[in-house]
């Protein structure tokens, strides 16, 4: 039977929308694309998420985020920091901070050892990816792209803060590094962003409205997938509600899954693959009793160093008042002034031990950031030093709730369950005052606001890390990919669902390790990959 379609992707975030692309562009396919959200944010909101210094003012409060509280973590006494996801087309790219990070060489290559050495997600392989999807506007050259559909920019100011924090790091024998995606990553610097011409430029204008242009792409928003429909081990198509109404799709082809590290997993479970005896709890029949669905969850989480500054050097009530007003007309009369900056223009990745490998990735916030459960400090002018652990070992789970597909499914992020990640946070403040105290930076610091310099011991900080560590929302692995002899492997190195034809994952639910890096370009470059894999 021929169908109106030869793919479905569930979803419309960062993977699905580079999926789109390639397959209605590079393969003449047919391709329906179901997202769960709007197709657009309100008129002001789009207009306020375009703005680089706007993206944290235009999501607070706003359903283009959907905010995942996790269960009470017990390694942090009790509490339960929010993960928040897009509920927008474009996903990420139309919400995120806009920073363009690729994570180290030796991430991938530890990916491709862990999968056999076969050459098929080694640095080298992916590194193809990147540039062919990169659009540089500054660097050309063997790390990098300029003729790809992503603009990639350079910040577009950097603030006193900014500049003396790269110039302190640097005190402390770290080198300047102009590009944090060439050939290492160790240094400080200013980071680059999915912007062009001083705004951001989404997932939607890169790779959606190309695709669309096709007349091959058929796109459904507010949307939500049911389950995935079968014909005995075969994937056929799925079930989806919009509109309140239950709408049966198939496919020529495959369905391809890009609903996201908490949301695949959602789908892969309603639909009868996953654990067992947890679907059998929730009153669901399994299909196949796949181990790995839900497990492996990674996230990079950060802790804070806080201090007040004796005059006006960041972004300190930049947005209020008759500054906002100064600052909004200088950026719409001429793209510059702060509104240019997403408010977090430098970070350093290092190893508080030594090592030539980072191991931190230390963010400077030009002014006072805590998230609002910790927002127990004077509101000033000062800098925030996050010292974001960049490797995590502590795993956690995705499971569902009910059987409700409306309803979020549960999560168990096991912050600092690892006792090594608690040892490299503490490191990671300790180097944050290092640098506080270091020059020029260290004229500017008036005092330390938290965790305070009477928090010195290892007991203590400790006590500040399980206080204020916050998430960088960045969810990965929870449908991992794997060897053949990987229990909890949910698919193969071709990101093929095991014991399931017709059925493929695309986003960063399958990485088997979190990159070092945030993780927006690395599931670009991945489902780049997996559309690859795709038979022609």
């Amino acid at each position: 039977m021929t169908h109106s379609y030869d793919y479905i992707l569930v979803g419309g975030g960062t993977a699905a929308c580079v999926a789109a692309w390639k397959l209605t562009t590079e393969r003449k396919a047919r391709v329906l694309l179901i997202e769960r959200g709007p197709r657009r944010p309100s008129l002001m909101r789009q207009f306020l998420l375009s703005m680089p210094a706007a993206w944290m003012m235009a999501i607070r409060g706003n359903p283009v985020v959907e905010m995942h509280t996790p269960v009470p973590q017990h390694h942090l006494n009790g509490r339960s920091p929010a993960v928040g996801q897009a509920n927008v087309l474009g996903g990420g790219t139309s919400v995120n901070a806009m920073v363009y990070t690729r994570g180290q060489r030796e991430d991938y290559d530890y990916w491709d050892a862990f999968l056999g050495n076969n050459a098929l997600w080694s640095s080298d392989t992916l590194l193809k990816h990147f540039k062919a999807l990169e659009d540089n506007q500054r660097f050309n050259n063997k790390w990098h792209g300029i003729l790809g559909p992503q603009p990639v920019s350079d910040t577009g100011t950097t603030c006193q803060i900014t500049e003396d924090f790269i110039r302190a790091v640097q005190g402390l024998g770290i080198p300047y590094t102009p590009d944090f995606n060439g050939e290492a990553q160790y240094g400080v610097g200013t980071m680059q962003y999915t912007t062009f011409k001083k705004r951001r430029y989404n997932g939607v204008e890169a790779f959606l409205n190309p695709a669309d242009a096709t007349g091959r792409l058929t796109i459904v928003t507010d949307a939500t997938v049911a389950k995935l429909n079968f014909n005995g081990t075969i994937c056929e198509g799925v079930t989806y509600l919009h509109q309140g109404k239950e709408h049966k799709v198939s496919c020529n082809h495959e369905v391809i899954l890009a609903a996201g590290s908490f949301n695949t997993p959602k789908i892969m479970m309603l639909s009868g693959l996953g654990p067992a005896d947890h679907l059998k709890k929730i009153g669901i029949t399994p299909k196949l009793d796949v181990q790995g669905v839900g497990q492996n969850l990674q996230d990079h989480h950060e802790v804070p160093v806080v201090a007040a500054t004796n005059g006006h050097y960041g972004y300190f009530h930049e947005d209020r008042g008759m500054r906002a007003i100064k600052n909004g007309l200088q950026y719409l009369l001429f793209k510059t002034g702060p509104v240019t900056s997403n408010g977090v223009e430098a970070c350093a990745y290092f190893d508080p031990e030594g090592g030539s490998r980072p191991t931190i990735k230390m963010y400077c916030v030009p002014s006072v950031y805590l998230d609002s459960d910790n927002a127990d400090v004077p509101d000033q002018d000062g800098v925030t030093l996050n010292a974001c652990l960049l490797r995590p070992k502590s795993r956690g789970t995705v499971q569902l709730r009910s059987t409700n597909p409306y309803d979020r499914p549960v999560i168990d992020n096991h912050y600092l369950s690892e006792p090594d990640d608690l040892r490299l946070e503490i490191l990671g403040l300790r180097y944050a005052r290092d640098i506080l105290a270091s020059q020029p930076l260290s004229s500017r610091i008036k005092h330390e606001l938290i965790p305070g310099k009477d928090v010195t011991s290892d007991s203590d900080l400790a006590t500040h890390c399980r206080r204020t560590v916050k998430t960088n929302w960045h969810p990965v692995g929870t449908c991992r990919m794997g060897p053949d002899n990987d229990p909890l492997a949910v698919v193969d190195t071709q990101l093929r669902v095991n014991g399931i034809k017709g059925l493929r994952i695309l986003d960063a639910s399958v990485m088997p390790f979190i990159p070092s890096g945030n993780t927006n370009a690395p599931t670009m470059a991945v489902a780049s990959r997996g559309v690859d894999f795709i038979p022609a």
